[in-house]
């Protein structure tokens, strides 16, 4: 186990959530996930290839948004050394819309390692903000402080920052 900070990158997560016909104004979606082992350091990482499902439900409200992902992980392949990975994580997401763009948001990640048992429950809020460019681009730009409330098991990292930086380019017609 890593003594310190680290910092660097993380295992590629690819999932495809297709979406199922509407029942009034909730989206439900669900699809597969590819995990590819991509991590810059042993601690980021898992080493191993991982394959799993992903399930989405999205609420629009007047003043923002509700709604949560859920996914299932397990590893196929990988480096014989690391541990397997089963994983289930939960990501409850809420954003408020302010004005001009601005928002606020919540959208830490559960994680529930049910090969190990370790696991910890992070709580976000954050702001962002979207800006309209040039050319039909829409930017998305956020930053996500995040505080682990629970944990059980070593490695539970104590804050996270979660930020990106989204754009969206239209279609030509």
């Amino acid at each position: 186990m890593p003594s310190g900070y680290v910092t660097g990158l993380g295992d590629l997560t690819l999932m495809d959530i297709f979406i199922l016909p509407k029942h009034g104004d909730v989206t439900l979606g669900a699809g597969p996930l590819l995990v590819v082992p991509t991590a810059t350091d042993e601690a980021l990482g898992s080493g191993k290839w991982q394959i799993g499902a992903a399930g989405v439900v999205v609420a629009p409200q007047s003043w923002g948004l509700l709604g949560a992902l859920a996914t299932y992980q397990a590893s196929f392949a990988g480096v014989d050394d690391r541990e397997d990975v089963s994983l289930l994580t939960f990501q409850p997401i809420l954003n408020i819309n302010l004005s001009d763009g601005w928002y606020l948001r919540s959208s830490a990640t559960w994680n529930f390692n049910l090969e190990s048992g370790n696991s910890y429950i992070p709580v976000g809020a954050g702001v962002g903000k979207v800006f309209q460019l040039d050319k039909g681009v829409t930017m998305n730009a956020f930053v996500e402080p995040q505080y682990t409330v629970w944990h059980d098991g070593p490695g539970a990292p104590r804050w996270q920052i979660f930020a990106g930086v989204n754009l969206q380019f239209p279609v030509g017609r």
